[in-house]
């Protein structure tokens, strides 16, 4: 199992020294050596909110803003394995106190209960080219506070090369250098044809035909949905079936509205037998 991101805190694993350690003194890339030490966590009586919160004070300190921090581990970490293993559910904001669901907040649970956090579907596709705004970058750096991608969108969308707006867009994870626990580049944009000129100021990918797994995010606004499924994906137990030639999401009619979107997420795999 090739995990690359603590199965405690979602920190990415990126060095050997990152890595937590059994109780013979090998190592484990499942956890992270802040989390898991000597065959045990270090916090044992860590509840997931306590895990969100301390996160969250890190996060804080590296520069991310707070509320976009708890919003992302409180959809990131209850897919992964710790968590899984302790019976724990996505955050709703809702405790066993509190008043019955109105008719929104019932919708919402529902969505939550739906979504899958393993692949809906495996679909192979002929190759694609895709233009658009890119820029190097790693995990690590999107979880900070240096974050760039955020920012590629806003660049995108005030560029006067874009298609109308039902246009499916793509985030595409290209060229990676050491699957996630390395540098990669994300292209954010759309298709064009193999025979189009490249829009004036954009870059291009040229995405090989592959066979992807399909994870589908439930209904809800962006900044939760879009971490909660890279949560699953992230999470998933056959990291090793993963090829990095080219991963993408994709948002099409689904997505026109941020605050109540989903979205489909491709991940490039070994063409099943």
């Amino acid at each position: 199992m090739n995990v690359t991101v603590c199965q405690s805190c979602g920190m990415p694993l990126t060095s050997a020294e990152q890595f937590g350690t059994e109780m013979d003194g090998g190592s484990t890339r499942e956890y992270c050596i802040y989390c898991y030490k000597d065959g045990k966590f270090e916090q044992p009586g860590m509840s997931l909110e306590g895990m969100v919160e301390m996160c969250t004070t890190i996060l804080k300190e590296e520069g991310m803003d707070e509320e976009s921090a708890r919003a992302m581990l409180r959809n990131q970490l209850p897919y992964l394995k710790r968590w899984q293993s302790a019976g724990s559910t996505p955050y709703t904001g809702k405790t066993s106190s509190d008043a019955p669901a109105a008719s929104s907040d019932a919708a919402d649970a529902a969505n939550h209960a739906t979504f899958s956090s393993e692949p809906v579907r495996y679909v192979t596709l002929p190759g694609k080219r895709l233009a658009g705004l890119s820029a190097r970058t790693t995990n690590a750096i999107e979880m900070s506070g240096e974050s760039s991608i955020g920012a590629l969108w806003a660049r995108y969308f005030a560029s006067e090369h874009i298609p109308a707006p039902k246009a499916a867009r793509y985030g595409c994870y290209s060229n990676y250098t050491d699957g996630i626990a390395g540098e990669y580049t994300i292209l954010v944009g759309h298709e064009i044809g193999a025979e189009d000129s490249l829009p004036e100021g954009m870059d291009e990918v040229l995405l090989p035909p592959a066979t992807y797994a399909v994870f589908t995010s439930r209904t809800g606004p962006m900044v939760e949905v879009v971490s909660e499924v890279w949560g699953a994906v992230w999470s998933w137990e056959h990291q090793s079936d993963r090829t990095f030639t080219g991963d993408f999401e994709y948002y099409d009619e689904r997505s026109l509205e941020p605050g109540n979107m989903q979205v489909d997420v491709y991940i490039a795999v070994k063409e099943r037998r």
